[in-house]
């Protein structure tokens, strides 16, 4: 009899499958299996990468199960089994349930299996969805959805300390949920959610009390037959919305204001310009100005917030939006975009050797991102760009162009997207190809001189070199590090 999601005590004695592991200790594979593990469900965890590719996420589990084991001695705990190198078909036919990591395409061969068998198959945040408690309020969209989700959390956190902040911001939603579950008073949840996770809720009856989409751009075209299906899949989040919940959008964004008639539920803006935010944010003379429902309130001042870019003023725009609807003070808001100076490997200023900043943007997987890094430290033409790594689908003509109009030098990292970038680039910038990360810093270094800025933002997925995006940006750090003072 296959489980029911709805109902935690049937996971006990379950036959649970996890599809993809993962490298984050915190992230979906990790946080879903040690949360069945808990609850009873004896699991089967399979991931194509090898024992030795995961052994940090085996051991992770491992001592996990040793630590439940003594933490709930009247219930079952059961030692996972791994099936780890291969994805074998009994473990998607004769098993309860299916657990599917996000990074998992929904088409797999072994997802459609397992639901012609009848089996359901689930996500860590279409598990936490269906047992949350307490409000959510998700992120989503191309760009600044990482920034957004952690500023709305500071500004929660200032109410309340006990916020969760989650999702694809490397933490599963489920790491918190029991905690969440045995609390007695309202416990805000901010998550920020890929498409990929988004899709994964198909089968609850629930969307965001307030879902914010900040932007879409042209990504994961590996995986999406077009741009358009790529944007119907973000718009998904609204999918299951209710009387009273909200939708913060874009009204700058022309793709945005086009699908917005698709969202039932009540819609808000935010806008760099006044005219555009008739029930939302915007802004004049500097000023962060919320207006909704007739009534005015300032949430903040251009002048004083930490976040840096001009991007970064509509992640700021978003989340004050956001945190005013959800009954955030204004002062709050305001303190926090005072003091909020955005999160590790986006547009981060590393250090500055010999004149020269060395700028982690490793989070910059699209052609976009790059460009905005772009906007932001080769104004005057004096940028050296690292760039590089494996393909999504995307079209690389305007990073192109950035790149001639604002970089002295480009040092690419291998990869399948690589070719396309540097065929986009041409040879109007002098460049080189770096065998690793150090390599590609050193090259960077020698490439630049006093008053130049270093920038690794790749433009690409990180998958070959590098074990994922937050690893590379590591390597980067390190390697900087190294540089001779």
């Amino acid at each position: 009899m296959p489980v029911n999601p709805s109902d935690i005590s049937s996971f006990q004695d379950a036959v649970v499958t996890v599809m993809g592991l993962g490298a984050y200790t915190q992230g979906s594979g990790i946080g879903a299996a040690k949360w069945l593990m808990r609850h009873g469900a004896q699991l089967v965890i399979t991931d194509l990468k090898s024992e030795d590719e995961l052994r940090e996420s085996v051991d992770e589990i491992s001592k996990w199960y040793e630590t439940y084991r003594a933490q709930f001695p009247d219930r079952t705990i059961y030692q996972p089994v791994f099936a780890l190198a291969e994805h074998r078909a009994q473990d998607f036919t004769d098993v309860d349930l299916v657990v599917q990591n996000p990074g998992v395409p929904r088409e797999s061969e072994f997802i459609l299996l397992a639901r012609e068998h009848g089996v359901p198959v689930e996500s860590d945040m279409s598990l936490f969805f269906r047992h949350c408690p307490f409000p959510i309020y998700a992120i989503t969209g191309t760009r600044g959805k990482s920034t957004t989700t952690a500023l709305l959390g500071e500004m929660f956190r200032a109410v309340n300390p006990k916020t969760v902040v989650a999702g694809n911001i490397t933490r599963s939603p489920l790491e918190d949920l029991d905690m969440l579950l045995a609390e007695t008073t309202v416990v805000p949840v901010v998550l920020e959610m890929s498409s990929w996770l988004i899709e994964s809720l198909e089968s609850v009856d629930r969307g965001p009390d307030i879902g914010v989409l900040t932007n879409i751009f042209p990504d994961h075209l590996n995986r999406y037959a077009s741009l358009e299906a790529y944007a119907e899949s973000k718009l998904q989040l609204f999918r299951h919305c209710k009387p009273g919940q909200k939708a913060v959008l874009n009204a700058d964004h022309e793709m945005v204001r086009a699908m917005a008639d698709k969202i039932g539920c009540d819609k808000f803006w935010f806008s760099e310009q006044a005219t555009e935010a008739k029930n939302g944010v915007f802004l004049r003379d500097g000023q962060i100005v919320c207006a909704v429902e007739g009534v005015e309130h300032v949430l903040g001042d251009t002048a004083t917030m930490a976040l840096q870019g001009t991007h970064n003023l509509l992640n700021a725009l978003a989340a004050s939006l956001a945190a005013h609807l959800a009954g955030i003070p204004a002062d709050v808001i305001s303190a926090t975009l005072k003091t909020f100076q955005g999160l590790p490997g986006r547009q981060e200023i590393v250090k500055e050797v010999r004149g020269v900043a060395y700028v982690n943007d490793t989070t910059a997987t699209s052609p976009d991102g790059v460009i905005a890094a772009l906007d932001r430290f080769g104004k005057t033409k004096r940028a050296v760009l690292i760039c590089g790594g494996s393909t999504k689908g995307l079209p690389y003509a305007e990073m192109g162009k950035k790149v001639a109009k604002t970089c002295k030098f480009v040092v690419y990292l291998d990869g399948t997207a690589t070719p396309d970038i540097q065929k986009s680039i041409g040879e109007s910038v002098p460049s080189v190809v770096a065998t690793s990360m150090e390599d590609a810093v050193k090259l960077a270094a020698k490439g630049s001189e006093e008053g130049d800025t270093v920038v690794l933002s790749p433009g690409a997925a990180s998958f070959g070199m590098f074990r994922n995006e937050f690893d590379r940006g590591e390597q980067f750090v390190e390697a900087v590090k190294k540089i001779k003072e």
